[in-house]
Parts: C-alpha cells; sequence; structure tokens
C-alpha cells in the first residue's frame, strides 16, 4: 500500500513535467524538427512560465534533462527555442528565456563546453540591458496619462499596480539570471572570447548605474571580481583596464552617491591588493587618474567629484608613484582651460594629502608654484580658483618662504587684487587676508590698490578688501598703513550695505578704540625721564589720523552709531583722559585725543570727571597760551591749541548735564564774556557758542526758560558786533576820504615818509570786526530767530564794495573802498555769514542769491568760491526752484583752476543729484564728463564711482541717450544744435594724442555702462548721424573739429568696448564664476541668455551689412576724393569691424570690389604679423611694421614690393592686359599711380 502511494506522489509531480515535455515535443514537430529549422519560434509565455517554475528547484534542470530523451527532444533543439525567446521585445519573457538557457547550460548531465555559443550569450546581455532600458522608460510615462472615464480609469490603475509590481519582479528575475552567469564563468574560460568579455563588463556597469543598484550591486561585484581573479578570462591588466573604463563614469557620480562609493569600495577591496601581484593590474590604477582626469566635466560640481575620486585613488600610491602622478599634474597645467581649472583643484587636493603623510615636500613646493603660475592664466575663472586655493594652503606656509621662491609674489598679488574680472579682485582679496604672512611686508603700491578696491562697485568686493586691509592693519602699524587704513575703512560706514556698516563699525572697535585702551603710563610714580617714549609712534600716528579732516566725518558716524548701539564703554574715555593727563609734561597733548574724547563723551558722561576737565579748562585758558606762543612754532602751537580748546568745550557740552550747577552757572558766563571779546580764533567762535546755548538749555527749568536766555545773550552778541563792524568801516571811510583828498607830495619830498594806509591803520580792529562778523554766522544757526536788521547793510557794503569800485561807479562815490583788497579775511567772512543769514530768511534770500551766483563766477579768492559754491548747495535744498535756473552757471565750477574748488563742486553736485534736488537734464550731464579725466586723480576716483555705481543704477539709460550729444560737445563742435557757447569750457579740442585719449576714456566709460542692446543703437546711431552726416555734408569736416569728431566716432565703432559679445553679462552676474546648480532652472536662465545674445549676434550682422557698409563705401569715396587724412582711420574701423566676418567678405563688401581686396590683404598682414609675434622670430618693431597697411607705406614713400609677391590686390597690366608679371618690367607710370593712390599718415601720427 505504501508503495503504491509514493508511486502515486511521483507520478503527481511529474505531472508537470510530462505537460511541458508535451508541449515542447509538440512545438518542435510543427516547426519542423530541429535539424530542419533555421530560424526556431520561440516559446510561448506560459510555457517560459512553466520552465522557470520547474527549473527554479534543486532538482528540477537534471530532471528535465534526463527526461528529454525519453520524449526524443535533444538538449540543443530546446537551447535554440529559448535563445529565440531571449531575443524577444517583451521583458519578462526574455528574462525567463534567459533564466531556463542558463540553468539548462549549468545542468551537471549538460555538456557546457560544446553547448556554450557566445552569439547566445551576447543575447542574454541584451536582454538584461533591455529590460533596464524599458523599466527606464516605462515607469515615467505611466505617471503622466489620466483616466477620461471610470471604465478606463480602473484599467489604468489595474496596468499602473501590474507596473508597480514589475519593477520588483524584474529586479529578482536580473538577481537570478547574474547569479547564473557569476556560476558559468567559474566553469567556463572567457579568453578566447574578448568580445564577450568586454560586453559582459559594460552590461555590469550599465546594470549598477540603474536604479536597482542596491538589489544588484553583490551580483555585479561578484561577476567583476570572478573575471579578474580567475585565470581563465584573460590577461588581468586587459580585464582590468576594460572594468576601470566601464566603471569610469560611475566614479564620477556625485560624491554622495552610493553606487560611487560601492565602486571605489570593490577598487580598493579587489583591483588594489591584485595589483600587488600582477603589473598588468598594477599599471592599469596608476593610469586610472589620468584617464578620469581627462574624462573630468568642465561644471563645478561634477568636477568636485572627479577630484575627489582621483585623489581617493592616489592615497594607495607610494612616494615614487605619487611623484609621477604629480608631474603629470604640473604638466596638466599648462594645457587646455579644462584642464588647467582641474589641475588647480589637484594640486590643492594634493597639497593636503601631503599634510598627513610623512613624505618629504619637494614635490610640495613644485605643486606651489604650478598654483602661484596659474595665478596670472588668461582665463578669468583659472586664475580666481588658483588664487582661492592658495589662500586655503598658504596659512600654514609662512616659514617656508624662501623654499618656496616667492620673491615676485606680492607684485603678482597686487595685479590680481586690481585684474578686470571681478571674482578674481575677489580671490586675490581673500588671499591677502589668510596669507599675510606669506606676502611679507605691504609696500604702498599694494596697499593703494587694497584702499582702492574698498570702494569697488560690488558689494562683494567691499567686503573682501574691508576684511584684507584690516588684516594689514592688524599685523603692521606702520605709518603708511595705518593712513591707508584710515582713509579707505571708515568712509565704509556711509556704504548702502548693512553688513559692510557692521563690519566697519566692530573692526574699528578693535583696531582703533581697542588699541587706545591699551596704553599704559610708563613712568614709575611721580617721574619721568625725558629719555623714554611717552607714547608709542604707533598710538601718535593712530590719534592724529582719526583726526584728520578727511576721516574725521565717517569717525563721527561710527562713533554715534556705536553709541546709539551701546557699544562705547566707560573705559574709553578713562584711557583718553589718562593719555591726555599724561601729556601734562609736554608742550600739547597728543593730536587728535582731546576730538575723540569729545565724541566719545557724548555716549560715556558718566566716565568724564568733571575735575579733568575744570584743571585743563584753566591748563588751555589765556595763560596756558601766551606760554605756549612763545616757542619757535608759535603759529602752529596756537591752532593745536584752538582745535584742543574746540575739543574740550566739546566735551564740556557733552557732559554737561552731570556738571553741578554752580560751576556751570561760572562757566557759562566765562564762555560768554570771552565770545564778547571778538579776539578768539575762528575756530574756536563755534564751539564757544555751541557750548554756551547747550548750557542754557540744559540746565534751564523749562525749554521755553532755555530758548529766552539763548535769545537774550543772542541779541546782546549781534548789537555789540555791530557796533565792532560799525566802527571799523568809519575808520576805513575816514582813511581812505584822508588819502583821496591829501595832496600827493612829489620829487624828494615824499622819500622816507609813510603814506597812512587803510590796510594796516588798525589791524586789531579789522580783526575783531572779521571775528564779529563770524561771531554772527554762528548766532544765526544756533538761534535763527535773532534780529539782524541793524547787520545786514553793513554787509552789503562790504560784499559789494567790488561791484562798486569799478570805473563807471566809482566816479559816483569818491570814498568806495574795496574790502576785497583792504581786509580779504573780512570780504570772505562776509559773504559766508550772509549765506546763513539767507538760509534763515527766504526774503533775503530771494535778494542775495543773484549776487552769489555773480560773485562764484568772477572772484579770483579760491576759498571765497568755495565757501559760496557750499552755500549754493545749502540754497539748493532750501529754495531748489529758485536756484534751479542758475545750475548751468553753479555746474561751470567743475572747470575751476583750484583742485579744491572742483573737488567740492563735483562732491556737493552728486549729493544733490542722488538726492534729486538736481535732475540730469540739460548740460549737467555732459560736463560732469570731464570729471572722468581731470588732473586730479581724487576727483577721477570720485567720478569713476559715481559713473559705474550710483549713475548706472539711478539713470542706467543716461549715457546711451546723451552719447552722440557728448561727441560733439567734447570736440567743441558749434553746429545749430550744439551751439552753447558755455560749452567750450567744457570740450577738450584738438587731434593732438593726449586729447584723444581723454575723449576717448570718456567714450569708454560710458560705454562700459550700456547693455548689449544699447550697445547695437548706439552703433546705429553713430553710422546714422555721424557718418550719414558727412556722407551728406551736414558735419563740416573740412576744418578740425568736424575731423575730430568724424574721427572718433570711427574710433568708437573700432574699440573692443563697442563689440557685442553673445554672452554678455552684467558685473554682479560675473561674481557668479560657475553655477551652483544645473537644475532646470538654471538650464532655463542660461538659455534664454544664449538665445539673446544669438539675437542680438544676428541683428548686429544685419545693420553692419544694410546701414553700416554702404554707409562706409560711400564715406570711403568721399574721403579719397577730398585726400583726406582720416582714410586710415576709416581702414582700420572697417578691419575691425570685419575680422569676425572675415569669411563673408565677400557677401558684405559686394557693391566695393576694390575695398573687399584692400581689406583681405590687410587682414593677411595682419596675421602675418600675429604669427611673427607668436613664434618670436621678430621683435616688437618688426611686428608693428609689418602691422602697417600697403596704403600707408605708400604714403610713405617706400619702394612698392613687387607684384609677383602680393597676392592681393594685383595691378592689371595696361598694356599686356595680363595680371601679374614681374616687377621691375612693370611701367613706371602704372607704379606711380598707384603710389598716388591716397594719402595716409603713419601709425605715429594717427
Amino acid at each position: 500500500m505504501d508503495m503504491d502511494m509514493e508511486d502515486l506522489d511521483a507520478d503527481d509531480a511529474n505531472q508537470p513535467l510530462s505537460a511541458l515535455l508535451s508541449e515542447l515535443q509538440l512545438l518542435v514537430s510543427v516547426s519542423g524538427g530541429a535539424a530542419s529549422s533555421s530560424d526556431p519560434p520561440p516559446l510561448s509565455d506560459s510555457l517560459l512560465s512553466g520552465l522557470y517554475s520547474h527549473l527554479s528547484t534543486s532538482t528540477g534542470p537534471s530532471s528535465l534533462v534526463s527526461r528529454l530523451a525519453s520524449v526524443d527532444l535533444s538538449l540543443s533543439s530546446l537551447l535554440r527555442h529559448l535563445s529565440s525567446s531571449i531575443d524577444s521585445t517583451s521583458v519578462k519573457p526574455s528574462l525567463l528565456a534567459s533564466f531556463a538557457y542558463l540553468s539548462l547550460l549549468l545542468s551537471p548531465s549538460a555538456p557546457l563546453v560544446s553547448l556554450f555559443s557566445p552569439l547566445h550569450f551576447l543575447s542574454i546581455l541584451r536582454s538584461l540591458r533591455r529590460s533596464l532600458k524599458n523599466q527606464a522608460t516605462s515607469s515615467p510615462d505611466s505617471t503622466k496619462q489620466k483616466p477620461k472615464s471610470k471604465a478606463h480609469s480602473k484599467s489604468k490603475s489595474s496596468s499602473k499596480i501590474e507596473q508597480n509590481r514589475q519593477p520588483g519582479d524584474t529586479s529578482n528575475f536580473i538577481v537570478k539570471v547574474l547569479g547564473l552567469i557569476s556560476d558559468l564563468l567559474t566553469r567556463i574560460q572567457l579568453e578566447s572570447y574578448n568580445d564577450t568579455r568586454k560586453s559582459l563588463i559594460d552590461t555590469i556597469s550599465e546594470i549598477m548605474g540603474s536604479s536597482h543598484y542596491q538589489a544588484l550591486s553583490n551580483s555585479c561585484f561578484r561577476i567583476l571580481r570572478i573575471i579578474i581573479s580567475e585565470s581563465g578570462h584573460g590577461d588581468r591588466g586587459e580585464a582590468t583596464v576594460e572594468i576601470l573604463r566601464s566603471l569610469a563614469p560611475l566614479m564620477l557620480l556625485s560624491i554622495k552617491s552610493p553606487v560611487r562609493v560601492g565602486v571605489i569600495g570593490f577598487i580598493g577591496r579587489e583591483i588594489v591588493p591584485l595589483g600587488n601581484e600582477d603589473e598588468g593590474v598594477k599599471k592599469s590604477l596608476l593610469f586610472l587618474p589620468r584617464f578620469l582626469a581627462n574624462k573630468a566635466p568642465e561644471k563645478a560640481e561634477p568636477r568636485a567629484c572627479a577630484v575627489e575620486t582621483i585623489l581617493e585613488i592616489t592615497k594607495v600610491f607610494n612616494g615614487e608613484e605619487l611623484l609621477d602622478f604629480v608631474d603629470y599634474v604640473v604638466k596638466l597645467a599648462k594645457g587646455k582651460p579644462k584642464l588647467r581649472l582641474l589641475a588647480v583643484d589637484l594640486i590643492l587636493g594634493l597639497l593636503n594629502i601631503s599634510k598627513e603623510s610623512d613624505s618629504g615636500n619637494s614635490w610640495r613646493v613644485v605643486c606651489l608654484k604650478a598654483l602661484v603660475e596659474r595665478c596670472s592664466d588668461t582665463v578669468a575663472g583659472i586664475r580666481a580658483r588658483a588664487l582661492g586655493n592658495i589662500a586655503q594652503v598658504f596659512g600654514e606656509m609662512s616659514e617656508r618662504r624662501e623654499e618656496i621662491g616667492m620673491e615676485g609674489f606680492s607684485d603678482m598679488v597686487r595685479r590680481r587684487c586690481s585684474d578686470e574680472k571681478a571674482a578674481v579682485r575677489k580671490a586675490a582679496l581673500v588671499l591677502v587676508t589668510k596669507a599675510m604672512g606669506l606676502i611679507g611686508t605691504v609696500d604702498a603700491s599694494l596697499l593703494g590698490v587694497l584702499g582702492s578696491a574698498c570702494s569697488d562697485p560690488l558689494v562683494s568686493i567691499r567686503k573682501a578688501a574691508l576684511l584684507a586691509i584690516s588684516e594689514v592693519f592688524r599685523r603692521f602699524v606702520d605709518v603708511n598703513v595705518t593712513h591707508e587704513w584710515l582713509q579707505a575703512v571708515p568712509p565704509l560706514i556711509v556704504d548702502n550695505e548693512t553688513s559692510i556698516r557692521d563690519e566697519c563699525e566692530n573692526l574699528f572697535l578693535e583696531l582703533v578704540l581697542n588699541r587706545i585702551c591699551q596704553f599704559t603710563d610708563p613712568r614709575p610714580s611721580g617721574s619721568f625721564a625725558s629719555s623714554d617714549p611717552l607714547f608709542s609712534e604707533s598710538l601718535l600716528h593712530l590719534l592724529k589720523g582719526v583726526s584728520d579732516g578727511e576721516v574725521a566725518p565717517f569717525i563721527k558716524k561710527i562713533c554715534t552709531s556705536l553709541g546709539k548701539k551701546k557699544k562705547l564703554k566707560p573705559f574709553v574715555a578713562t584711557s583718553l583722559q589718562n593719555i591726555i593727563t599724561a601729556s601734562n609734561l609736554m608742550r600739547h597733548a597728543p593730536e587728535g585725543a582731546w576730538w575723540l574724547l569729545a565724541e566719545v563723551s557724548l555716549y560715556t558722561p558718566q566716565a568724564v570727571d568733571w575735575g579733568f576737565l575744570s584743571h585743563h579748562w584753566k591748563l588751555l585758558g589765556d595763560a596756558g597760551r601766551k606760554e605756549k606762543v612763545c616757542g619757535d612754532d608759535g603759529e602752529m602751537e596756537t591752532v593745536l591749541w584752538a582745535r584742543d580748546r574746540v575739543s574740550l568745550l566739546n566735551t564740556i557740552s557733552n557732559v554737561s548735564m552731570e556738571l553741578p550747577s554752580e560751576p556751570a552757572a561760572e562757566l557759562a558766563h566765562s564762555l560768554l564774556s570771552r565770545i564778547e571779546q571778538f579776539n578768539m580764533h575762528l575756530s574756536e567762535v563755534d564751539a564757544h557758542i555751541k557750548s554756551l546755548r547747550t548750557l542754557c538749555k540744559r540746565k534751564a527749568k523749562t525749554p521755553e526758560e532755555g530758548n529766552g536766555l539763548v535769545l537774550k545773550w543772542s541779541e546782546n552778541l549781534v548789537s555789540k558786533a555791530t557796533e565792532t563792524l560799525n566802527l571799523y568801516l568809519s575808520e576805513v571811510s575816514e582813511t581812505k576820504k584822508q588819502s583821496d583828498f591829501a595832496t600827493p607830495q612829489s620829487g624828494s619830498r615824499t622819500k622816507g615818509l609813510k603814506t597812512k594806509s587803510p590796510s594796516v591803520s588798525a589791524p586789531d580792529i579789522m580783526q575783531q570786526a572779521v571775528t564779529a562778523v563770524f561771531t554772527v554766522g554762528s548766532i544765526v544757526i544756533v538761534c535763527p530767530t535773532v534780529d539782524l536788521q541793524g547787520l545786514i547793510p553793513l554787509l552789503h557794503t562790504i560784499i559789494t564794495s567790488e561791484s562798486n569800485n569799478e570805473p563807471r561807479l566809482r566816479k559816483l562815490s569818491a570814498t568806495t573802498v574795496s574790502f576785497k583788497v583792504v581786509a580779504p579775511s573780512l570780504y570772505v567772512q562776509s559773504w559766508a555769514t550772509m549765506a546763513k543769514i539767507c538760509i534763515a530768511d527766504d526774503k533775503t534770500a530771494k535778494r542775495y542769491i543773484p549776487l552769489f551766483v555773480q560773485e562764484l563766477e568772477r572772484s579770483d579768492l579760491a576759498a571765497l568760491r568755495n565757501n559760496i559754491m557750499v552755500a549754493m548747495a545749502d540754497f539748493c535744498v532750501r529754495y531748489t526752484a529758485l536756484v534751479d535756473g542758475y545750475i548751468p552757471r553753479i555746474t561751470k565750477s567743475l572747470r575751476d583752476p583750484c583742485e579744491v574748488v572742483r573737488r567740492q563742486t563735483f562732491i556737493l553736485l552728486s549729493r544733490l543729484l542722488q538726492r534729486d534736488y538736481v535732475k540730469w537734464r540739460g548740460v549737467m550731464f555732459l560736463r560732469f564728463l570731464l570729471s572722468l579725466v581731470d588732473d586730479s586723480e581724487k576727483i577721477t576716483h570720485l567720478a569713476d564711482f559715481l559713473f559705474s555705481t550710483i549713475l548706472k543704477a539711478k539713470a542706467p539709460l543716461l549715457a546711451y541717450n546723451s552719447f552722440i550729444e557728448a561727441i560733439y560737445v567734447l570736440n567743441g563742435y558749434q553746429a545749430q544744435s550744439f551751439s552753447d557757447p558755455a560749452n567750450e569750457l567744457f570740450a577738450i579740442k584738438g587731434m593732438d594724442e593726449r586729447s584723444k585719449l581723454k575723449r576717448m576714456h570718456i567714450y569708454v566709460a560710458l560705454l562700459k555702462q550700456m547693455a548689449p542692446e544699447h550697445l547695437l543703437a548706439t552703433s546705429a546711431k553713430l553710422c546714422a548721424e555721424i557718418l550719414a552726416a558727412a556722407c551728406d555734408g551736414l558735419l563740416n569736416i573740412d576744418n578740425a573739429t568736424g575731423q575730430a569728431v568724424l574721427q572718433d566716432a570711427l574710433q568708437i565703432l573700432a574699440c573692443k568696448e563697442m563689440r557685442i559679445q553673445a554672452n554678455s553679462t552684467s558685473d554682479t552676474a560675473e561674481m557668479d564664476e560657475e553655477p551652483v546648480a544645473d537644475g532646470p532652472g538654471a538650464a532655463t536662465s542660461a538659455a534664454a541668455l544664449a538665445l539673446k545674445g544669438r539675437i542680438i549676434t544676428q541683428v548686429a550682422k544685419k545693420n553692419l551689412i544694410q546701414m553700416a557698409i554702404p554707409i562706409f563705401i560711400e564715406l570711403k569715396r568721399l574721403l579719397e576724393s577730398q585726400n583726406s587724412p582720416l582714410t586710415g582711420c576709416l581702414m582700420d574701423c572697417l578691419l575691425s569691424l570685419l575680422k569676425d566676418y572675415k569669411n563673408e567678405i565677400d557677401e558684405i563688401l559686394v557693391a566695393d570690389k576694390q575695398l573687399q581686396k584692400e581689406l583681405l590683404y590687410d587682414m593677411k598682414k595682419y596675421e602675418e604679423a600675429a604669427k611673427a609675434a607668436a613664434k618670436g622670430n621678430k621683435g616688437k618693431n618688426v611686428v608693428e611694421e609689418r602691422c602697417k597697411s600697403v596704403l600707408r607705406d605708400v604714403n610713405q614713400c617706400k619702394a612698392t614690393p613687387p607684384l609677383s609677391a602680393m597676392s592681393l590686390p594685383k595691378v592689371k597690366g595696361h598694356l599686356t592686359g595680363q595680371s601679374g608679371g614681374a616687377g621691375p618690367s612693370r611701367p613706371a607710370s602704372v607704379l606711380d599711380s598707384v603710389r598716388r593712390k591716397q594719402s595716409f599718415e603713419s601709425d605715429e601720427e594717427s
């Protein structure tokens, strides 16, 4: 019974196999037998599924092979049917057939060697690749379509479920197939099938790069390990090369990619140990970094991944191997731009590796030198990258400067800090910050560059420059560094960028105030040795620089900001008091100490001791003043005393709330008494009045009481000032009358007699009158309501005395005195006080503003012109409509002979323009242009910043709209539309080289502000409004002015700034040296910019052909008919314009064949000269000589080369009617006609 049951179970188990065999037998019989079928049909899906189920068991392959013979079927015929199924386009059947094929092939009873076919194996590999591609393309499509109906929705959802299930099933099938392949590799040898091995390796790498890496990685790495470890699969070195080449794209994936990590780990685990045993594997591994370097992409992030991979591989190299790779990288740094950029990053990584290793530093020095060389690369991105990499490694290199050989390193850094590319400038400034130890001493030129960078238009450059120059100041505290830091950093407190202002405050706190707080008195208790320096030189220079007139306003803003943020500590004021107290035995306190204490005390009043102030108030009184004046430098000591006293008064005003009542009242009475005497230095008057007002208002019980006290003593002072001024005027008038009506002495009787002169009659009274007038001006500021009716007529008499002294008016008044001659200081101060009165009283302003404008134009006193310019700026703010009509006359001060007046005018008008009190209309813009080429370097620096930063943001189209008019005005061309006589003052006339360079500098500055589309429009306007005007006779080119206008237009069209580049970007975008991300947004933006560039380029070419060239041809004929020297300039312009269209000249110049030949010939000469310069066969002079055109050589009466040596142009013989021939045999008349053809200037003359 048991035997029957076992037989029954066996029959049940064999039933599926019997069914498969029956189906196979039927398929073979239908196809006509195995022998007769050349292309056997594939198996059905159901049959393949049955085979898969049966062969998945442990005994399935053996049982199937053994049963095939019983049904008269051969294993080879079944394998051919399976191979047809493997080639199926359906993924699942193909994988099932591959699994069945390999399972039967690996059956113990199957003849593996005789049945294995490389073609069928390649079909299996194709099936694997096809399954991956089909899966990658099918899954996204299933999510894009939406169901249109419920039934359709159900079908779609079911198909989606099937597709979602399919990837997992496919992965399982692929894993099983790969497992069978690895088993197959252990039983067969691919040594004779190199193509099969290469295809297998490529398929494995493709599988590893798919989305199934996690599930398939172990099987893939096992296959690769078998290929290189088993001896029967060919040469190990060749196999390793194929594997590494196939895996190279996977090594260049993202750093965090698991595929890349797995591949690098496989190389370290499997290939590196084999390299120690096999020389071929070792050689392949050594060349892998070089192969990856050549395959590295250009974009930033992929390139960084490539560098990281290369460096990880080189970590396993020994010293000699690493040195060979370093030599390769150094050579790479001299190759193509892409390779140079990669080499710069590789050098940085290699230097970091050298820190971790104990190997020598000989190759480290070589790498550093190569990196420094790349800092002067022709590509800006490489320069910036090299500088940035140097900044990362040079922090620890200060002690090895001699070994590296960086003698010219400082010069290189200075050049890069002023590089034309923003990214390079920023990298160089960062290098200065991080590598001061290697740079060593900082010369004046580098300091100047760092200071200039602090006013760069780009925010990031200003930040980097701020940190760089501060790092220099932190390390070096000599006079030059201190001066440059104070000139560059404190002005940044008014920067528009908040982060720059904050950094400026922090650096001032650290580098200035903290250093002052470190002062300690070096003297022992109570003793002082004259040989011991009390203050260090750095401290003295720092305090003096802080109070400098140009820096002081910015220091005041910094102290104000720090005080409001409560960052000013009382210890600062205490330290300054200690410094002043320690200097009691000196002639005066260190210059700037009192001034800085006055600024700090406003926010730390409790830290200032009243006893200290009282003591120094007495010390700086009249007795102290007389003692100090007795010195050799009495005048200088008086000025320093006055400055200290002003700062002391400001300090007292700041701490007035902390003063006791009685000392405050005594101090106020003392101040008022000193003011009433009108004998103080002018710099003290304002401080006395402001201190007196502060004391009155702060010590009064109510604001009304304080205002009443201020008004009371203000009217008292004005009354006394009026009496003093009236007394002086009466005395001057009386003296003038006596000198006019006295009988003149003649002959020898006048010898030895002194004529009484009003200028020396009463110097003390005159000085009192000057002080009284100045005092009234200060009073008007603190108390605008004071009554001045008695003083205004006296001031009117003084300021109009110069007008009344004209010959026509002198007859009407015999007693008229010119105070400009008699008392120039009183004359200047009267104008200043009248300006302050006009600010306070609008009725007075309406009467006197015309007088101010008139005096500004005709005065020969620079100080008075400067004061009036400041007053006019205040008037423009207060009475904008009233002053607007005088703006053209005010702008004439931009051409003032005095540099101070020009700079003051430029600064004041620039501020008014930024605040919209004055508009960029009329002549304002054209007159500002000359500041770009001013003789003063300070003014040109300010003008560059105004035009490149402020104006570009505020009025971006102004340069484009006014460009043509600027050409006419700068040349002084007088036409109906440009006939303003005042423009003559703002013209740079002349054809000399200096004038042309100045005008060209202005044109280039304007062109740099234009966008590509504006450059295109400007080019069209130049052709239409200047070149065409010359052709039509509207522009007179018979005189020098018209010729200068035409020559400027031609040079502008030929300059490199006028060239329209497809990838033109703004300066701000230039900072993005490399895109941060490569997402769809970045790709869309880049595509849009590229499209815009192509459109602009096409339009430029169209305008050149349709508009410019016909005008050039007509203008050339006109200039040739007049024998004009501008023909050479025209030819140069044409050469520059057509240089980019060399292959299209025939199409462009179809209307003038002769011009076409001449241009082609000139271009050939230029190319030959360029080649000669590149080869270095001849010197610079020879190259310049060869660059000259043939027509210019003719003009210089040089011998014409033989016609046989010329390719173009060919002169046709008029006798023989043939071209060419020997030169000497030509008739002389032909050559003479060529020589006389045109007259051109030489390169030196043009």
